[in-house]
C-alpha cells in the first residue's frame, strides 16, 4: 500500500515536525549516555519546550525513573521505549466509543472553537465521513456572522449529497440550529452537525449564545443525544488548555477534533490536554484533503510519534 493511501503512513509523516521537535531531540540527548539526574533533567526540560505541558511531564520523567529502576535499565537509549509506553499510556485514558448512534435521532454535534481554527472545513469533512458511512446527515449553518462560511459550508454539503439547513447573513444563530434540530427529527436523520461562528473564549457574551444555542436544540429534539465538539488547532500549543476549560465551563466538552497536526511542531499538547484535561481526542486533521480527517487512536498515534 503506498504512502498516500496508508493512513498510518499519512500520519507518521504529517507529524514530522513533532516528532523532530520531541523524540528527535530527546534521541540525540540519550545517546551513548546512563541514565542519571542530569539526563533525566534535560529530558524533562525538553519535553516542556516540546507542549507535552507540566504537569504530563513530571508524570513521564517520574514514571520512566521507577520503571528503570524496576526493569534495571541503565543506558539512556532505553528511555525512549518507556517514554513511548507511558505517553501511549496518558493517551489512551478516558477514550470512550465515539456517540454517533443513538436511539432516539438525531445525534447532535455542536461544533464549537476559537475563530480560525477549522470549524466548517471540519464540519464538512465528518459529513462527508459519516455520509459515507451509510449515515442520514444534515448541517446547520449557524455561523450566520461570516457570509462565506454559509457558502463554504453549503458547497461541503453539496459534495457530500447532504441535508443542510440555513438563514440569511446576520440571522439568530439559535434560530438556524432550532430549526436544523427540529427539521432532524422529523425527518429521522441521524447526525446533525451545528456549525458555530467562532468566537474568542473570553468574550462572555459570545459564550452565552453558544448556551443558547444549545439550550433550544435540546427543546426542539427532546430526548436526542447532544455533544460539544471543541475544535483545536494543533499549532496553538499550550493556549489550547485555556481554551478547553472556558468552552467546557460553557457547554461542556464532550471530545476534541484537533487539526493542523500536519503543520505544526507542538502536537506534543495532544499529551498535555490529555494528562490535564482528560477530555477525549475523537478525530484529529493531518491535511487539507476531504480524507485527512483521521479517527484518533491512541497506540497507533504514539507509534507514529517514535516510528
Amino acid at each position: 500500500m503506498s504512502a498516500a493511501f496508508n493512513p498510518f503512513e499519512r500520519l507518521k509523516n504529517s507529524l514530522t515536525k513533532t516528532k523532530d521537535n520531541l523524540v528527535g531531540r530527546i534521541t540525540q540527548v540519550v545517546m551513548r549516555r546512563k541514565i542519571d539526574d542530569d539526563l533525566l533533567d534535560e529530558l524533562e526540560e525538553i519535553l516542556i519546550e516540546a507542549d507535552v505541558g507540566v504537569k504530563a511531564t513530571m508524570r513521564l520523567i517520574e514514571a520512566v525513573k521507577e520503571k528503570a529502576r524496576e526493569r534495571r535499565l541503565t543506558e539512556g537509549d532505553e528511555v525512549i521505549g518507556l517514554l513511548k509506553e507511558e505517553i501511549s499510556e496518558i493517551l489512551s485514558r478516558k477514550k470512550e466509543p465515539l456517540e454517533t448512534e443513538a436511539e432516539i435521532k438525531p445525534v447532535i454535534w455542536l461544533i464549537v472553537g476559537v475563530n480560525g481554527v477549522g470549524k466548517t472545513t471540519t464540519v464538512g469533512k465528518m459529513a462527508t465521513r459519516f455520509a459515507a458511512d451509510g449515515k442520514q446527515v444534515m448541517i446547520a449553518a449557524c455561523d450566520t456572522f461570516r457570509a462565506a462560511a454559509i457558502e463554504q459550508v453549503g458547497i461541503w454539503a453539496e459534495r457530500s449529497g447532504v441535508d443542510m439547513i440555513r438563514s440569511q447573513h446576520g440571522a439568530d444563530p439559535a434560530a438556524v440550529a432550532f430549526d436544523a434540530a427540529s427539521a432532524a427529527r422529523a425527518r429521522g436523520i441521524d447526525m446533525l452537525l451545528v456549525d458555530t461562528a467562532g468566537r474568542l473564549h473570553t468574550k462572555a457574551n459570545l459564550m452565552e449564545e453558544l448556551k443558547k444555542i444549545r439550550r433550544v436544540v435540546e427543546k426542539a429534539a427532546p430526548g436526542a443525544s447532544v455533544y460539544s465538539k471543541l475544535i483545536i488547532d494543533g499549532t496553538t500549543g499550550q493556549n489550547a488548555l485555556s481554551q478547553v476549560k472556558v468552552f467546557t465551563d460553557a457547554v461542556g466538552c464532550d471530545g476534541l477534533i484537533v487539526t493542523k497536526l500536519d503543520g505544526t511542531a507542538k502536537g506534543g499538547v495532544m499529551i498535555a490536554v490529555a494528562e490535564e484535561l482528560g477530555v477525549p481526542v475523537d478525530f484529529i486533521g493531518i491535511g487539507e484533503g476531504i480524507d485527512d480527517i483521521q479517527r484518533f487512536e491512541p497506540q497507533q498515534f504514539a507509534e507514529a510519534l517514535f516510528a
